[in-house]
């Protein structure tokens, strides 16, 4: 949705203006009428599972860990693996 503002309206809105480009709208900026300026999200370097993990932080959905990441390796690459799980389901 896009929102169009008076320059005079954009001066004196301008806090509401980002808020709103903040939340991924597009503002445009009219003089006399006309549409002259438009402003839009910059475009962001991160992945969209990035984006939607930093949404969700912003809202209170999903809280990160602070510890230390670790690294994990897939079971799969260490040869005989499933022998090994099958073994510890028996016992």
């Amino acid at each position: 949705m896009v929102n169009t503002y008076s320059t005079y309206d954009a001066k004196a809105k301008f806090s509401e203006i980002i808020r709103r480009v903040r939340e991924g709208e597009t503002v445009v900026v009219s003089y006399r009428g006309d549409p002259v300026a438009e402003i839009k999200p910059v475009a962001s370097l991160q992945s969209p599972q990035e984006k939607r993990n930093a949404e969700l932080e912003r809202r209170g959905a999903l809280i990160f860990s602070r510890e230390q990441k670790r690294e994990f390796k897939p079971a799969g690459r260490r040869p005989g693996a499933l022998k090994r799980f099958l073994e510890e389901r028996h016992h």
